[in-house]
């Protein structure tokens, strides 16, 4: 049930600007880190920072769907980053600890993105027992 309310909470506003900035840092990190920092090979795994860009217009338009699959698809990040981080050594180990607090960071934003706004929704409903 949609609710009457249109501008967002401070709150909601945060955890979005949070959401969009890191998943863009993280994009932009794995850009450089798979092209100037500590390239692997080629450079062809440079790719990865492409899905990081397709959510930004609807983490910033509070698309509530883009929120929980972008929750979901960052935990693939995540484990990359554990993985090199627990694998390589000098900058790239670095630059995979990175890639690992922001994913976290994009995790919990979106998480507190969904979690504010069905507890809003929720908050909203008329009460069914009257």
């Amino acid at each position: 049930m949609p609710t009457s309310r249109t501008e967002p909470t401070v709150r909601e506003r945060g955890s979005r600007q949070l959401a969009c900035f890191a998943t863009l840092a993280l994009a932009l990190v794995c850009l450089a880190w798979e092209l100037w920092l500590a390239p692997t090979g080629r450079g062809t795994l440079a790719i990865k920072a492409l899905p990081l860009l397709l959510p930004l217009p609807g983490l910033w338009r509070y698309r509530m769907y883009t929120y929980r699959w972008v929750s979901l698809m960052i935990w693939l990040y995540v484990t990359e980053g554990l993985v090199r981080g627990t694998s390589e050594r000098g900058a790239g180990m670095a630059l995979a600890w990175v890639e690992v607090a922001l994913s976290v960071t994009i995790f919990i934003a979106c998480a507190a993105q969904i979690r504010l706004r069905l507890a809003e929704a929720r908050h909203a409903e008329p009460a069914k027992d009257a």
